[in-house]
């Protein structure tokens, strides 16, 4: 058999594809996700400390402002894929974040360090995020993600915020235990003015990387011939998520077990209303068929999964080494299943 038909029927390009130009787009991917989990960092920290210095209390800052900023990156690579023609990327990278958040996330912090839930307020967000998926689930049957769609998940953004200050004005003085992990947590040696130069330079920095992740994941997925929605849901998704796997670790292994799921579950949330609904608005059109027999139904399961090991419906609620490996085993059979259908 030849060289030229032994490549054909490699997955991957040829070698002389591997031209300077398909270096840069992995040069510009890596540097993308450096910056976009810098700019990340930077950003939530500003905002906090910002709305700290304003006297709002930890735990709204918390569920609010930490919450919808580690979201952030999924919220602009979504944007700037809807605004570049690419909605598939921003499709896939909601959907594969949400995977990504509890197979890899949870996963590999349960095995760092088992997972405990103390919190009432977590236990409220976890059928709420159910109920999420399903509307999400629903409005995608049709094949299609229009105008009506996205406006639908961002009116659902908008009440979801709406209850969270809710319920942060009404917990502030209950013995919740994410009361005193997100005052543990929050910056306190940021004056206003830093606070604001942070959060400005975070915010610059995550557009920039945005849109130099974006462009170096498209040129990515047209020299190996797969779809911007498997790209998505692979590349970008881990990328993206990576600022809530430091984040989850983080809080594992300073004991505070709450805020590492009440991330997760807060990012998912906000990934199937903000950056779901954002394409649905700038970019509509037809859904890839694999996104509601493929990709949906895992979200879903696992989301369930999540649902069944961290609520504690006989008790307390965790998520243990064993649950932690089969989770991260699910995420290595999903990203399998992902390689061999790109290669079909």
């Amino acid at each position: 058999m030849s060289r030229t038909e032994l490549n054909n029927l490699s997955p991957f390009p040829p070698k002389r594809y591997y031209t300077s130009s398909m270096w840069i787009q992995l040069a510009a991917l890596f540097a993308g996700f450096a910056l976009l989990v810098w700019g990340a960092d930077r950003f939530v920290a500003g905002a906090a400390a910002t709305a700290r210095n304003l006297g709002v209390s930890p735990l709204l800052i918390g569920l609010t402002i930490v919450g919808f900023g580690t979201s952030a990156p999924e919220i602009l690579v979504s944007v700037v894929a809807s605004l570049q023609g690419n909605p598939g990327l921003a499709v896939g990278n909601a959907i594969g974040s949400n995977i990504t958040n509890v197979a890899l996330i949870l996963g590999t912090t349960a095995l760092v360090a088992p997972l405990s839930v103390h919190s009432r307020i977590v236990r409220r967000e976890l059928p709420i995020l159910i109920g999420i998926t399903a509307v999400a689930y629903l409005l995608l049957r049709d094949g299609t993600l229009d105008m009506s769609d996205g406006v639908i998940l961002l009116l659902g953004l908008v009440v979801l915020l709406s209850y969270i200050v809710y319920v942060g004005l009404n917990t502030r003085n209950e013995k919740d235990a994410m009361v005193a992990e997100y005052e543990a947590e929050i910056p306190t040696d940021l004056s206003l003015g830093r606070a604001l130069i942070s959060l400005a330079i975070g915010f610059v920095v995550l557009l920039g990387s945005s849109r130099l992740l974006v462009w170096a994941a498209v040129g990515i997925a047209e020299q190996f011939g797969v779809s911007d929605l498997v790209i998505g849901l692979t590349i970008v998704a881990l990328g993206t998520s990576l600022p809530e796997l430091a984040a989850s670790i983080a809080s594992a292994l300073k004991n505070e077990p709450d805020i590492a799921i009440g991330n997760v579950i807060g990012s998912n949330m906000f990934n199937l209303l903000a950056v779901l609904g954002i394409p649905g608005i700038i970019s509509a059109g037809p859904v890839d068929p694999a996104v509601l027999t493929r990709d949906m139904p895992v979200m879903s399961a696992l989301t369930v999964a999540l649902l069944l090991m961290a609520y504690g419906f006989t008790g307390e609620g965790r998520i243990n080494r064993f649950e932690g490996a089969l989770l991260l085993a699910a995420y290595a059979g999903y990203t399998t299943l992902l390689y061999f259908t790109a290669v079909r």
